[in-house]
């Protein structure tokens, strides 16, 4: 069997059916069914205590005003856990480490933080972008400068956590053909 080691990072299909969809359904068959009680069994019961924690740990060191974001940060951590748990099934892939996928959560995202700073509190957002005792002379140019770095942001961190993930995708790869071959 000749691959490449990039072939790992394409969507396997079994007649033409790309193999992501069928196996992104599945972490929908482990919730829950509806019904009127309000824990019916012990996965529902395991299930809200985890979802909890989660928001507990990512609430606490918020100010209450941060608390109304505890609905999409915590729905967010339990897409990408289930999203990760993916890649271990078989025939599948993990889509965080597509591009596209990065992007696509890390534009909505930044841009709502910076319109919220913005909002908020614009003279401490705005006063991000000149640092303290900057000359004179250097003032427009670094205006410029770091109004270009917070636009290129998502792109940047995107890309570095795409490359971090098909490295070490790859590393694990090389490995273990490394291993079988010896």
């Amino acid at each position: 069997m000749n691959v490449s080691f990039f072939d790992q990072f394409s969507s396997p299909s079994f007649l033409g059916i790309p193999l992501i969809l069928i196996s992104m359904t599945f972490p929908a068959l482990l919730l829950p069914s509806l019904d009127n009680r309000w824990i019916t069994n012990r996965l529902s019961t395991l299930q809200l205590w985890l979802i909890n924690l989660i928001t507990k740990q990512l609430m606490t060191p918020l100010n209450k005003k941060g608390h109304k974001w505890a609905l999409i940060l915590t729905s967010l951590m339990v897409f990408l856990l289930l999203i990760n748990l993916l890649g271990l099934l078989p025939y599948t892939f993990t889509p965080t480490t597509q591009l596209s996928m990065n992007l696509a959560l890390a534009f909505p995202l930044w841009m709502a933080t910076l319109l919220t700073g913005l909002r908020n509190q614009p003279s401490a957002s705005l006063a991000h972008l000149l640092p303290e005792g900057t000359p004179t002379l250097l003032i427009p140019a670094l205006i410029l400068i770091e109004t270009t770095s917070l636009l290129i942001r998502p792109l940047a961190l995107g890309v570095r956590l795409t490359a971090n993930l098909t490295a070490g995708h790859l590393l694990i790869q090389l490995i273990s053909t490394a291993t079988t071959t010896l």
